[in-house]
């Protein structure tokens, strides 16, 4: 619960910094500064960097994937007009496309009660977003919701990879490695496409250091603390509790309708959580 808590307000934040700076721009600082905090807590521990070439393309990989691919895509569709709950249902896909991946690239079964959670999962967070995804699909440009729909295959991807390969290192040296990994390839994709903007406003400094300190190293430990001690399929279906967390967040601060409909919601993904987390 407190992961979703934490994950719950990165859609706070790309609400907190649009106009104040340019999306790739943003994380590539944010992974810079993620990695190099980790790096500074990995010497400080005195734990060793992995001598094996194998290790470092694993966790940059995984890295990639789970934070560069995912997060450039998302932030990027989210600026460019993709409405917050059109994209919120794309990437809400991630736990069916993980549990009907978890079996034949892990091995890993995923029994038909947790199926019936996870889909009761889907249909909680779908309710949740209806009431923005109805008024506001007609506004999403392909491209965007083409962005979107990598960005959540990309997610999956790495969440697998990083359960896969995650073992072999250290946390700490691991996450070095993953943000470094992604602070260069979204940097290099943000010299290409944008100018570079970051305005030295509050909303882009207390956007940029919750998203270091909160999002990016207490979110992304506990996602791999997770993922390192349960099955993925059961990691992934947490995703489905962002949604309404997001829309009790968004009413207690910024004064948005919470609906009857929306609040059913809130309670169906739950159960559908507790049903796919309880084997």
């Amino acid at each position: 619960m407190l992961f979703v808590s934490i994950w719950a307000t990165g859609f706070l934040v790309a609400r907190l910094i649009g106009g104040h700076a340019d999306p790739l721009t943003f994380l590539t600082i944010r992974f810079a500064l993620t990695a190099c905090i980790f790096v500074a807590l990995t010497m400080a521990a005195g734990i060793s960097w992995p001598r094996s070439p194998r290790v470092w393309r694993d966790c940059a990989l995984a890295g990639a994937l789970m934070q560069g691919v995912y997060l450039a895509g998302v932030f990027w569709s989210v600026s460019h007009g993709l409405p917050a709950a059109v994209c919120a249902l794309i990437t809400g896909l991630q736990p069916l496309l993980t549990a009907a991946l978890a079996e034949p690239l892990l091995g890993e079964r995923v029994t038909r009660k947790q199926w019936l959670g996870i889909l009761i999962g889907f249909v909680g967070a779908g309710l949740v977003l209806v009431p923005q995804f109805a008024s506001s699909l007609h506004s999403a440009a392909p491209i965007t919701i083409a962005l979107a729909g990598i960005a959540t295959v990309a997610i999956t991807l790495g969440t697998i990879w990083q359960k896969h390969t995650g073992s072999r290192i250290d946390l700490r040296a691991g996450a070095a490695i993953q943000f470094g990994a992604s602070a260069v390839i979204v940097g290099a994709l943000a010299a290409l496409t944008e100018v570079g903007r970051f305005d030295m406003t509050w909303q882009a400094i207390v956007g940029l250091g919750w998203s270091v300190a909160g999002l990016s190293v207490g979110g992304m430990t506990l996602l791999l603390l997770m993922i390192g001690r349960s099955a993925v399929s059961s990691v992934a279906s947490m995703f489905y509790l962002v949604p309404p967390v997001v829309a009790i967040i968004a009413f207690a601060i910024f004064g948005e309708a919470l609906t009857i409909l929306q609040i059913c919601g809130l309670v169906t993904a739950a159960i559908g959580v507790a049903v796919a987390t309880r084997v």
